[in-house]
């Protein structure tokens, strides 16, 4: 071994990475160069979105070491990335690193994230600007955290799939927010229903039934478009409903229950009846899902954002041998399990698995389940604003995109209260699905 190779740190590995594109050569220099940095560096990351989903994953990405260090951040609005960055702080303030010149706020702020020397992406803004942000970190060599969903529509997400394949090709790592998938419990669970445990699956119920998410007043001074970036959640255009910031993550186990294999047709159905108010946007507060599968197997999911309504969030997977409840972690009838063992905060976990791979030269990749699943929580979006039978192939050839040609202050957002202040809804029916799939 050579003296170059011999005084080769973490830093060295982190940026090779990025570049070297042999798979033989490159994962042997890898291993090699990984081996020798422990403890040697910290690992830099920035954090675009300072949100409580992005607050949470910076500390989360803090806990899988202290060698983990925050030193950029960014935020379009400035009064969400200081009170982000406090939190953060109290929480770390070991490792938080973020000087003056390393806050960005604005709609460009995340390329300045990404060009200020970090080594891992954390991607948490409004799910909108998820698919471009991804690419750029990717692009310019970085490893990356990225949030749920993974995209909006499905152009977005083809973009998030050609990011992955490009992450792939050039040794970067790539963790998804779905984060169930690195729940222990969930995961032991799921090992004995793939190994058979309940037997062949027959039927998936998935429930995600909850209350209102955070609608925010309009603030006194905001224009539209200030106003519904503020209160992205409840935008369409900006969130993609509830069956892609909630269900997706209980189509997500469903998916991973049947091997992450696309289904053949799915059909829905939905309302909007109490979250009426301006501050619910355009949203529905209640849908219904049937994905249909090759081989005869349905998934039903469910959500709800009402008041004063049942509450609910499970997993319960219906096999010819028995029966699962995942997040009870228990299997029922001829097999009978329970899980019972101390458990790990997920969130936790996913930050590990992606630090621990960025350390070990072993680059990780959750590209095609997480590309498969956002397409679910779309296309049931789809089927549930349309009221109609839609075929999986059909879905996918969807061309509908909300992203905008250009991006700022001063630009009229699509959707617009009406004199009530209300905004609209979709109504169900061809001129919907029209929508969607022309």
């Amino acid at each position: 071994m050579n003296s170059e190779k011999q005084t080769t740190n973490r830093r060295d590995f982190l940026k090779t990475s990025a570049t070297l594109t042999g798979a033989a050569l490159t994962g042997a220099l890898l291993l090699e160069r990984s081996a020798h940095a422990a403890g040697s560096d910290v690992i830099k990351i920035g954090l675009i979105g300072c949100g409580g989903r992005g607050t949470g994953a910076a500390v989360n990405a803090m806990n899988a070491g202290k060698d983990v260090r925050l030193v950029a951040i960014a935020d379009i609005f400035e009064e969400r990335l200081r009170n982000g960055l406090a939190q953060i702080t109290k929480a770390k303030p070991e490792q938080v690193e973020v000087k003056d010149d390393h806050c960005f706020v604005g709609f460009d702020g995340y390329e300045k994230v990404i060009a200020s020397g970090v080594d891992v992406v954390l991607i948490t803004p409004a799910s909108h600007f998820i698919p471009q942000m991804l690419k750029a970190a990717i692009d310019a060599g970085k490893h990356a955290f990225c949030e749920k969903p993974h995209g909006i529509d499905i152009p977005g997400v083809a973009i998030c799939e050609a990011a992955s394949e490009a992450a792939k090709k050039k040794n970067l790592s790539l963790v998804s927010g779905l984060c169930w998938r690195y729940d222990t419990g969930v995961r032991e669970t799921m090992k004995r229903v793939h190994d058979g445990a309940i037997g062949d699956i027959v039927a998936i119920q998935e429930n995600y039934l909850g209350t209102p998410y955070y609608p925010r007043e309009r603030q006194p001074g905001q224009n539209e478009m200030q106003y519904q970036l503020w209160n992205w959640y409840h935008f369409n255009w900006l969130s993609g409903d509830q069956t892609a910031q909630q269900l997706v993550h209980s189509l997500d186990k469903a998916s991973w229950a049947l091997g992450d294999k696309p289904p053949q047709k799915l059909w829905g159905m939905g309302g909007r009846q109490t979250c009426l108010a301006p501050e619910f946007g355009d949203q529905l507060d209640h849908q219904a899902v049937v994905f249909e599968y090759p081989n005869g197997v349905r998934v039903y999911g469910f959500t709800r954002d009402q008041k004063e309504c049942y509450v609910n969030t499970s997993d319960f997977i219906i096999g010819t041998k028995g029966r699962c409840d995942l997040l009870a972690h228990k299997i029922t009838g001829e097999t009978n399990w329970k899980f019972d063992q101390k458990k790990e905060n997920m969130y936790d976990l996913e930050h590990r698995a992606l630090f621990d791979s960025i350390r070990a030269g072993k680059p990780i990749n959750n590209g095609h389940y997480m590309c498969l699943s956002t397409r679910l929580g779309v296309a049931a979006q789809m089927a549930c604003y349309t009221g109609t039978m839609i075929g999986w192939e059909d879905a996918m050839q969807s061309k509908r995109s909300f992203a905008l040609p250009r991006y700022g202050w001063d630009v009229e957002p699509p959707v617009k209260p009406g004199p009530d202040g209300r905004y609209s809804t979709a109504m169900q029916g061809n001129t919907e699905l029209d929508k969607w799939l022309k």
